[in-house]
């Protein structure tokens, strides 16, 4: 790799890593979105207000429901009564929901409601309209209660509030529990503004059957923001028309921001650990191609040694000796060899073999005294002789190759 290669992909890799450390200790940007979630803790989720439940309705069973609400009721236990709490941007009901909702109700259970808007199903069946006032401006919304309990305390909502209001009920079966005060921005006939203080109904009781439907449309008063802003009186008091029933459900199903994955992928981009573990895993990857497909040695071929072809042949002539019986010149071929075997190894002058050269090669090679006699007598016999036998070959054979182990 040349040094211009090493300087592009160095400048590549510190860029690569400001960009990772840039993203990571960013501060991330404030998420104003309406989530509703029991898990999300960005402004307009209700993290606070699930987890304050259980001191708002002490010694109550809250259960989180993560099924639809046609689910839920058809599997609940009808003897037993409950409220059901749902908060969310918007509810809207299918046929099916809708019917067990009505059952669920007139068997004398209580749903609360804080919606912007709940269906045409139940808006038709409870008589209800819902409206709302826009301005450019984001002006203050004052939220009241008309218990004479609650009736003094206003609770102020400025940031994402909309000006929602109920602008027809049946009057028979609805009780208003309370109202939203705005000021209005009209125009007069010479093209001046007006402002005009609105106090419009927000949050009604509707008696159905032996139950109650508790609606309030404006959702964000609920949210973590709101919660933590000092108006979680507000929150409290509207509860607190709720039946003392045993058992509270969440709703955790109809929500702006619940999360459905409808792929691995998605999952995984959603994640921002994840997210950067699959990114970097890319450039990973993509840094293993540019520098594997550089060019490259070729494998070199493995040289096998060549043969040590005497050894071939000194099998080959002794082979050619033994099949034609010529005993004797292959048994001196044998000494001459064990002899200078013994010359070039142990360096003992074998051209006089006495009782030194015995014990010289007996202490030199570390074998027996006694073997290496009976050895060098033996090669002395065979020296001696003219004529010699294949018994004779095969015994010195045995004590040379006993020798050399």
């Amino acid at each position: 790799m040349d040094k211009r290669t090493k300087i592009i992909i160095g400048i590549f890799a510190a860029v690569l890593i400001g960009i990772i450390v840039t993203e990571i200790v960013r501060p991330k940007p404030l998420n104003w979105s309406p989530s509703y979630t029991s898990s999300d803790k960005i402004p307009f989720g209700c993290f606070v207000l699930f987890n304050e439940l259980p001191t708002l309705f002490p010694n109550k069973e809250v259960t989180s429901v993560d099924q639809s609400l046609y689910e839920v009721l058809t599997e609940l236990d009808t003897v037993s009564k409950s409220n059901y709490l749902m908060v969310n941007n918007g509810i809207s009901f299918d046929k099916e929901e809708y019917d067990q909702l009505l059952e669920y109700v007139s068997r004398g259970n209580d749903v609360f409601m804080a919606s912007t808007y709940f269906g045409g199903y139940l808006s038709d069946t409870l008589n209800l309209d819902i409206d709302a006032s826009y301005s450019i401006r984001e002006d203050t919304v004052a939220l009241s209660l008309t218990n004479s309990q609650f009736e003094t305390s206003k609770f102020a909502f400025t940031k994402g509030m909309y000006n929602r209001h109920f602008t027809s009920v049946d009057t028979l079966n609805t009780t208003i529990l309370g109202h939203v005060t705005y000021n209005e921005e009209t125009f007069s006939l010479d093209g001046d503004p007006e402002n005009t203080i609105q106090k419009k109904p927000n949050f009604v009781k509707i008696q159905f059957g032996e139950g109650h439907f508790y609606l309030n449309v404006t959702p964000l008063a609920f949210t973590n923001f709101y919660m933590l802003a000092g108006n979680e009186d507000y929150v409290s008091n509207s509860f607190s028309y709720l039946k003392n029933h045993k058992t509270l459900f969440w709703d955790n199903y109809k929500k702006s921001g619940r999360i459905i994955i409808d792929s691995p992928m998605r999952f995984v981009l959603n994640q921002p650990s994840l997210k950067w573990g699959y990114y970097l895993t890319l450039v990973g990857v993509l840094c293993f191609f540019i520098f594997r497909t550089k060019r490259e040695q070729r494998i070199i071929p493995v040289i096998e040694p060549l043969e040590n072809s005497s050894v071939e042949f000194a099998r080959t002539v002794g082979s050619l000796y033994y099949q034609h019986k010529d005993y004797t010149n292959l048994i001196s071929k044998k000494i001459n060899y064990f002899l200078e075997f013994v010359r070039s190894h142990y360096y003992i002058d074998t051209t006089q073999i006495s009782e030194k050269t015995i014990k010289d090669l007996s202490a030199k090679s570390g074998k027996p005294l006694t073997d290496v006699k009976d050895l060098i007598d033996l090669i002395s016999q065979l020296k001696n002789r003219s004529q010699h036998t294949e018994h004779d070959l095969i015994e010195l054979n045995k004590k040379i190759t006993s020798f050399k182990k």
